[in-house]
């Protein structure tokens, strides 16, 4: 499955703050730490930490609508920090008075917030070579989406979903050597990365090399799967058809099967069970999958077809 968006750590908003507030007394602080959309974040940590280290350093944490409430702190100007993995850090001044009124902070975490003006910059480049890779794919300008992806590695070497991207662009220009180095690369960027190895089965399903399409396959489907059981349905559903065109059809089958169970939502997934059980002489079988895609996609590009097929096997 492509990937058409950077992951969290690639986000950037607009709406970064625009200054540091300074509070006046306050002998508890409380506040509410939202994420770049303005959801509660749950679990963030919130760090205290005295300017002229004169009092020790206080944790806390967020609850699941996102709020804390700090007491007992000595007084003194403290710095305030609240962050959380692949979300975002943001930090904030305080002067605290014990037996003063209570304060209130509300922090707008983001993965750019904590950056370098330098980093943000470089930052910004990618998002804008990224976007314009993904619209010229969506457009069908493969050349100019790959020269965009290929900018995006320059940026950033270390870019899991860059390589990625740049190799589904590749495999649409149809260079699958290309692309196999990119998602190769990928791969060696970050072993778990089952868009990655469900690229190679891609390219290798192109090339007709189904021994290593149904490797790859096979561990894009373990590295999607939740909790050790099942995976994702598209990564089932490639599956499957890497074993549809080397003609293990039964294998096939059940590998469409376990896509539907794990999303009902893709109707091709639907039109290969109903192919699979076809060749299969399986026809109740098939009809009820074809019925299933057309329920899903009643206009889709395989409608004509499945309609002719369903009423034929009806007779």
């Amino acid at each position: 499955m492509r990937t058409n968006l950077l992951r969290a750590v690639f986000v950037f908003t607009a709406l970064l703050m625009a200054g540091t507030p300074v509070f006046g007394q306050g002998g508890q602080v409380r506040g509410t730490v939202l994420d770049v959309n303005g959801e509660p974040v749950a679990d963030a940590i919130v760090v205290f930490e005295h300017n002229q280290g004169r009092h020790p350093r206080t944790e806390n944490k967020t609850g699941d609508d996102g709020t804390f409430i700090q007491i007992g702190l000595r007084s003194g100007d403290y710095t305030v920090t609240a962050s959380k993995e692949r979300v975002g850090s943001e930090s904030t001044s305080v002067a605290v008075v014990q037996g003063g009124r209570g304060r209130e902070l509300t922090f707008h975490l983001s993965p750019i917030s904590g950056l370098t003006a330098a980093d943000q910059e470089q930052l910004l480049l990618l998002q804008a070579a990224f976007n314009a890779g993904v619209v010229a794919q969506e457009a069908g300008d493969y050349d100019t989406a790959v020269a965009k992806f290929t900018e995006t590695t320059t940026i950033a070497p270390d870019c899991t979903d860059c390589f990625v991207n740049l190799g589904h662009a590749l495999v649409d220009t149809e260079k699958y050597a290309d692309a196999e180095t990119a998602f190769m690369t990928a791969t060696s960027l970050d072993d778990q990365s089952s868009d990655a190895y469900a690229g190679l089965a891609l390219v290798y399903n192109a090339q007709k090399k189904y021994d290593l399409a149904q490797e790859a396959g096979a561990k894009a489907t373990s590295l999607s799967s939740v909790g050790g059981g099942g995976g994702s349905g598209q990564a089932l559903y490639n599956q499957g058809v890497i074993l549809w065109n080397a003609g293990s059809f039964a294998e096939a089958k059940e590998q469409f099967e376990a896509a539907i169970k794990a999303d009902g939502t893709i109707p091709d997934a639907f039109y290969q069970l109903g192919m699979a059980n076809l060749n299969l002489g399986m026809i109740p079988a098939a009809v009820e999958a074809f019925e299933g895609y057309l329920e899903l996609a009643p206009d889709g590009p395989k409608a004509a077809e499945v309609q002719a097929a369903v009423n034929a096997l009806k007779q």
